[in-house]
């Protein structure tokens, strides 16, 4: 009978109202505007970084092959939670199905996991451009780089699947309100009306392998490069750093929150969310800029792009 009950009670909340960050509609418009400049620059910055790629003859070594993926996997991240958000800020209660929730919990994982490896392949890819310049081209043939970005896809599914079930499968019977701006599986855990301790400590188990893992190796390959540029001229240092800097800059931004929140306990959501606010916005928004900045060929790439466009127009 008690299973009965707890059946009946897990499908009677249908849907869930996401609290954001303010209940002032003041506020609220203030964080519509820039939310939705955030989101647009990333959305147009990262589809430039694509479309210079792809048009471009020269950039076509395996470094702009990540790049343009990794440009790609931004968008999406970015497109999971900020369209809901935005709109979110322009009504009362900002309502999510079950479904949706579910949804966007899976795709969040998904497209996040995903960034993390893309940015560890790019890692071995520096290290084997530094490490070994004469093996390069037939190491990173486009073949194999085809089967490391289809293995960050596959990895990252099954990372988001582990993330998801065991949080879709607890009943939800009230409270229906969500501490967050986006369904994540700490604010979820909060809600549930059954003992999450086994579920919390899989979920932060299964996030801090990952993480702390693929931030590892990215480590291990970048003190392997500094050692192999020991007793080299300071132009080859100059030469070898500046085509790691942008990548270097990006892992920072992306890397340190995120393993934050995904290694701790469920804990302070208010913390979370202001975490969170960086590395699925703030940070998509900020690649372009930092591999446009710090790369002459993409610059390069890039007005010859605009030129041909404003010609063609």
């Amino acid at each position: 009978v008690a299973q009965q009950i707890s059946m009946e009670n897990s499908s009677s909340v249908k849907e869930f109202i996401l609290l954001g960050f303010s209940e002032s509609q003041e506020v609220q418009k203030i964080y519509f505007a820039v939310f939705l400049l955030f989101y647009t620059l990333t959305v147009t910055g990262n589809l430039l970084i694509i479309l210079t790629v792809t048009s471009s003859r020269h950039l076509n070594s395996p470094m702009y092959f990540f790049l343009c993926h990794l440009s790609f996997v931004d968008i999406c991240y970015s497109s999971v939670t900020a369209p809901k958000t935005i709109s979110g800020f322009l009504v009362e209660n900002n309502t999510i199905s079950f479904a949706g929730c579910i949804g966007q919990l899976f795709g969040f994982h998904f497209f996040g996991c995903t960034e993390i490896f893309i940015l560890t392949a790019m890692a071995y890819d520096r290290y084997v451009a530094i490490c070994r310049p004469l093996r390069y081209p037939a190491l990173m043939s486009r073949r194999l780089c085809g089967r490391m970005v289809g293995g960050c896809w596959v990895g990252a599914f099954l990372h988001s699947t582990l993330q998801t079930l065991p949080t879709a499968l607890l009943p939800f019977c009230g409270p229906n309100k969500i501490g967050h701006y986006f369904c994540d599986v700490h604010p979820l855990l909060h809600l549930a009306c059954a003992d999450t301790r086994v579920v919390s400590l899989a979920t932060v188990a299964n996030g801090g392998v990952v993480s702390l893992s693929c931030f590892l190796i990215l480590v291990v390959s970048y003190m392997v490069i500094l050692v192999s540029l020991r007793g080299q001229k300071p132009a080859g240092w100059h030469k070898a750093l500046s085509t790691c800097g942008s990548h270097i800059t990006v892992v920072i931004l992306f890397f340190g929150p995120c393993t934050f929140v995904s290694i701790r306990p469920s804990g302070d959501l208010s913390e979370d969310r202001s975490v969170a606010v960086f590395y699925t916005l703030i940070a998509p928004m900020l690649n372009p800029f930092i591999y446009t900045l710090r790369n002459r060929e993409v610059k390069g790439a890039m007005r010859k792009l605009c030129s041909r466009k404003v010609g063609s127009g």
